[in-house]
């Protein structure tokens, strides 16, 4: 192994700023969770802060909003799971495109919304949706509907969440998938060409399976992210009108922990949120890896 090192001491230190950066901002702050088990009080520091166990975390469990946080949580995070697929057909279809001019075109239009900052598309949708002149709301009087105040309603809140994330990040997402199907050895493509296969044949027997590798890993990625919503979006599409299903548990950690400055109650939180991750992102692991033998590790 010293050898080995000595030898390839160049790439190694190419290596080193980003295992210095995964020990001190990923690894390092883990010795903090333990301020969720105690009664944190900062003149003490963490170390002399009373020890109270698992109190914050049935203070939370039982807390009246639990209930309707975590299901507004995990609300959002399967309406963006169902619509997982998205980008894989994006992706399929924009590399169906002939024209490498218009096709150009195309992944620019769907890339773009992704590097427009969160606060302005929240302040888009709030112009768009405006009930008295939002183009949303014109439409609507234009066929006949009376408009709507979609960002006060509660029952629309996840939706817009949802679908103004789709139009944002899918074209984004359709980078990964187009690489991939890049690899895709395009002999097959011609065998099939000349047995007679359609288009849609192609793309479910040849790109399909190529890129189902990818998809896997993708999925599992964002399985292990399924309790993690977000928060500036959220946050800044809250009103009192539609709190009742915009709250879930990034936003309530920010406003326990930091406004109220419950220190303890909030890294509770984010520990419970995090060990739900953790053994989501574990189980599909090896679900995919036995069914499928494409996994993470």
């Amino acid at each position: 192994m010293l050898a080995r090192w000595k030898r390839y001491y160049d790439l190694y230190l190419l290596l080193l700023p980003t295992l210095l950066y995964f020990a001190i901002f990923e690894y390092g702050p883990i010795y903090g969770l333990q301020i969720a088990f105690k009664n944190f009080l900062p003149f003490k520091g963490i170390l002399d802060s009373p020890w109270v166990g698992f109190d914050n975390f049935q203070r939370f469990i039982e807390n009246y909003k639990f209930w309707e946080i975590l299901l507004n949580t995990i609300t959002i995070s399967i309406y963006e799971l169902v619509l997982f697929p998205i980008p894989i057909i994006l992706a399929l279809l924009i590399n169906q495109l002939t024209s490498r001019k218009f096709k150009r075109i195309v992944q620019t239009v769907t890339y773009a919304p992704h590097f427009i900052s969160t606060v302005v598309i929240v302040g888009m949708l709030y112009l768009f949706m405006n009930p008295r002149n939002g183009i949303v709301n014109q439409l609507l009087e234009g066929l006949g509907f009376h408009s709507v105040y979609f960002m006060a309603k509660a029952e629309w809140f996840t939706s817009i969440f949802v679908w103004s994330g789709v139009w944002q990040n899918a074209g984004w997402g359709t980078i990964i998938y187009l690489a991939a199907l890049t690899s895709i050895n395009p002999e097959l493509h011609e065998s099939a060409v000349v047995d007679g296969a359609s288009k849609i044949k192609r793309i479910w027997h040849i790109d399909l399976p190529g890129i189902m590798p990818t998809v896997i890993v993708l999925l599992i990625l964002n399985i292990g992210n399924f309790m993690s919503v977000g928060f500036e979006k959220v946050y800044l599409m809250q009103n009192p009108l539609n709190i009742s299903t915009a709250e879930i548990i990034q936003t309530y950690v920010y406003k326990s922990g930091l406004l109220n400055a419950q220190y303890s109650y909030s890294a509770a939180i984010g520990m419970f949120n995090s060990v739900i991750n953790c053994i989501l992102l574990v189980s599909v692991n090896f679900i995919a890896k036995r069914f499928s033998q494409t996994s993470l590790w």
